[in-house]
């Protein structure tokens, strides 16, 4: 989902943990992240000013962070869900209650970012850290007379040429949305009018894809992607950006906010809150903001930001937050993309 420089080396131990920064000794903290998520030079900052050392595993996908931590992959003290899962986390007592008291900089984070959040009313447990949507990028010196919106997806004479994401709630989320209903909608009914919606799009689709798709698009192999924004255009050229259209379907999106969380159990409890209250720095949110090239929810953050965001706050009226669909609602969402991924 996102864009991180860090070194990634697998190692299998007990603890697969992969180091982001260097030093030896002392104190230490462990961020289980998204993969391309945050500059390393902030983690070396970090370091270098608190003496505590920034030690990171990554993931792709909220289901992976979520399967490890359930499965024991214990030893984190700090993961950065999105809000569904956020609330999963809280309803499995898998995450530690935030003390906001000793986040000094917490009463940055915009109140009109807070006051749409539903997966944690009142943040008890959790920190937003980004918020935005995934969208549709347009390759315009391959594609022309479309509109902002789903219907790309429909077009045959694109066919081999697009990708959507390999995100369940993405892909049924924006067909429910082409469709006029929540991309949290729980009638069986409207679900399966947006998996029949995937099925007419998938024929002309490449593949579903959430990792290589921004570098595919970059090289010329897609024309139309469903992803985001940061991911492609750090992939892109810089003195060709403006060969890309990315939108935000009309018809509106599912957008998310990921958050900062302390795992229950975290044996770095006190470095955890010393880590998070330096992100919440405004100009540290303003370097992961520029970075990202991504709206910073940190309002003093904004005026300290040197690179024009991808879109604003503005640009996401339309979407609707992921939220937890409960255990029923899930299995219905889980066998309709089984039914697309892989067939009646």
């Amino acid at each position: 989902m996102k864009k991180l420089v860090l070194l990634l080396v697998a190692v299998a131990m007990i603890l697969p943990l992969t180091l982001s920064s260097c030093g030896g000794g002392g104190e230490k903290l462990y961020l289980f992240n998204w993969i391309y998520y945050i500059p390393d030079d902030v983690l070396e900052d970090f370091t270098k000013e608190t003496g505590i050392e920034v030690v990171v595993d990554s993931y792709a996908s909220n289901e992976e962070m979520y399967n490890k931590v359930v499965a024991g992959g214990a030893g984190y003290d700090i993961v950065v869900p999105s809000g569904d899962y956020v609330s999963i986390m809280i309803a499995g007592s898998l995450l530690e209650p935030i003390d906001k008291s000793r986040l000094k900089n917490f009463g940055n984070i915009d109140p009109a970012a807070i006051a749409r959040i539903g997966f944690d009313v009142g943040n008890t447990h959790s920190v937003p850290y980004m918020m935005g949507a995934a969208g549709v990028s347009i390759n315009t010196t391959k594609v022309s007379g479309y509109e902002h919106s789903w219907s790309i997806f429909d077009r045959p004479d694109l066919q081999g040429r697009m990708t959507m994401l390999d995100d369940m709630r993405e892909v049924l989320g924006a067909a429910l949305k082409s469709l006029g209903y929540s991309v949290n909608d729980a009638d069986p009914a409207h679900l399966e009018e947006a998996r029949l919606v995937v099925e007419r799009w998938k024929p002309n689709l490449v593949k579903f894809d959430a990792e290589a798709f921004a570098k595919s698009f970059a090289a010329g192999e897609f024309w139309v992607v469903q992803g985001y924004a940061e991911n492609v255009f750090l992939e892109y050229p810089e003195d060709r950006r403006a060969e890309v259209d990315f939108f935000f379907p009309k018809e509106g999106m599912p957008m998310y906010m990921d958050s900062l969380c302390i795992l229950k159990g975290a044996k770095n409890v006190d470095q955890a809150y010393e880590f998070i209250d330096y992100i919440l720095r405004p100009d540290v949110a303003a370097r992961i903001a520029d970075y990202l090239m991504l709206p910073s929810p940190n309002v003093p953050a904004r005026a300290l930001m040197q690179v024009q965001p991808n879109y604003e706050f503005t640009d996401l009226a339309n979407g609707e937050f992921k939220e937890d669909l409960g255990q029923e609602t899930l299995k219905l969402y889980n066998d309709a993309w089984r039914r697309i991924r892989v067939g009646n």
